[in-house]
C-alpha cells in the first residue's frame, strides 16, 4: 500500500505571501511612527522671549563663546534694573541667567532694524571689571535678536546723523529660544555690593523681563528728546562705540544743548523767517491734551536704539 503524496509547493507559496505581507505591514508601522514622533517633539518645543527694554547694547562674551552679555548703564536718569516683576529690582552688578534644556540653534540672527555695532572684546571686559556704574547680564547665544518695539532716528558715528541713517530702529529688544519646558529658569549672579539670593523664575507667558525705565516722566515741554541723547551718550560711552543719535523732527537748535555734542553751537536758524520758526513749533506739533496724555502714559521707555555687536 502506498502512503500518500503531498505537494508542497501551494504551501510554501502560502507562507512568502504572508511573511511579505507582515513585512510591509511592519515598514509601514514604522514609517507612521517617525512623523508621529517628530511632531509629539515639535509640539514639545516652546518658544521663550528674554525682553530688554531700556538702554542697551549686546556682545558677545569675551571668555564664553556660547553666551552673550546684555549691558547697561547705571545712572540717576534711569530708575533701577526690575526683573520680572515690579518688586524684583537688581542693583548693579553681573548676573547669569539660566535656562531648562534648550533644542534650537544659536544662530543669533540680527533683526534687520537693529542697530550694529563693533564692541571690542577688550571694551566688554573692561565693563565687567568695572564696579558701581553698569548691569551685565549673562545668558546663553539666543537663537534670534527679535524687535520688541520700533522708534524712527538717526544713528551713525559721525555728528550729526547723516539723513541716510534715518530708519525705524529697534528700541526694545526680545530675545528668542526654544525649550523644552517652562520651568528651571533662575537669575544668580554677584552685586557691585551685598549678597543676592538666586531667584527662581516663574514663567507663565513665554517672557521673561529685564527693564530701565526713566527716573522721571517725561517733559511735555521738551521737543529735543534730551533723554534718549543723554541715554544713548551714556550706553555708547559704556561699551565704548563711536555712535550719536538724532531725531529729524526734532528743531535744529537742539544740537546746541545735546549732551552728545561736545562743542554746542548756536541754533541755526535763519533771522528773520518766522515762517519757519512757526512751522516748526506750531504746524503739526501741536497735540489734542488727551492724545499727549495717552502718548506719556502708554509710552514711557527710551526711544533710543538698542546697540548689538556685529558687522
Amino acid at each position: 500500500m502506498r502512503n500518500p503524496r503531498y505537494n508542497s509547493s501551494p504551501i510554501a507559496l502560502a507562507s512568502a505571501v504572508l511573511a511579505t505581507f507582515f513585512l510591509v505591514a511592519c515598514q509601514q508601522s514604522k514609517q507612521q511612527a517617525a512623523p508621529a514622533a517628530t511632531q509629539s517633539a515639535a509640539a514639545a518645543t516652546k518658544d521663550v522671549y528674554v525682553v530688554f527694554e531700556g538702554p542697551w547694547a549686546f556682545a558677545p562674551d569675551p571668555k564664553d563663546a556660547n553666551s552673550v552679555i546684555a549691558l547697561a548703564p547705571k545712572t540717576k536718569s534711569h530708575r533701577d534694573l526690575i526683573v520680572q516683576t515690579w518688586d524684583k529690582t537688581l542693583a548693579s552688578g553681573i548676573y547669569d541667567l539660566s535656562l531648562p534644556s534648550r533644542s534650537g540653534s544659536a544662530a543669533g540672527t540680527i533683526d534687520p532694524n537693529i542697530l550694529q555695532a563693533k564692541i571690542d572684546p577688550q571694551s566688554v571686559q573692561h565693563v565687567l571689571d568695572t564696579k558701581s556704574e553698569r548691569y551685565a547680564i549673562r545668558l546663553p547665544k539666543p537663537e534670534a535678536y527679535v524687535a520688541a518695539t520700533h522708534y524712527r532716528s538717526r544713528a551713525g558715528s559721525a555728528y550729526p546723523p547723516d539723513a541716510s541713517t534715518e530708519k525705524d530702529y529697534v528700541t526694545s529688544v526680545s530675545l528668542r529660544y526654544s525649550v523644552t519646558t517652562l520651568t528651571g529658569f533662575s537669575l544668580a549672579g554677584s552685586p557691585d555690593s551685598g549678597a543676592f539670593n538666586p531667584l527662581l523664575l516663574r514663567v507663565e507667558t513665554p517672557t521673561i523681563n529685564f527693564s530701565i525705565e526713566p527716573a522721571h516722566d517725561p517733559d511735555p515741554a521738551d521737543k529735543c528728546h534730551t533723554h534718549e541723547r543723554q541715554a544713548f551718550r551714556d550706553l555708547t560711552k559704556l561699551v565704548n562705540v563711536t555712535l550719536f543719535l538724532d531725531y529729524s523732527d526734532d528743531p535744529n537748535e537742539c544740537h546746541g544743548k545735546d549732551p552728545q555734542n561736545a562743542r554746542p553751537v548756536k541754533a541755526e536758524i535763519t533771522p528773520g523767517v518766522p515762517g519757519f520758526f512757526n512751522r516748526v513749533y506750531a504746524g503739526g506739533r501741536r497735540q489734542d491734551l488727551l492724545a499727549a496724555i495717552y502718548f506719556f502714559a502708554a509710552l514711557r521707555d527710551c526711544h533710543a536704539p538698542i546697540i548689538v555687536s556685529g558687522g
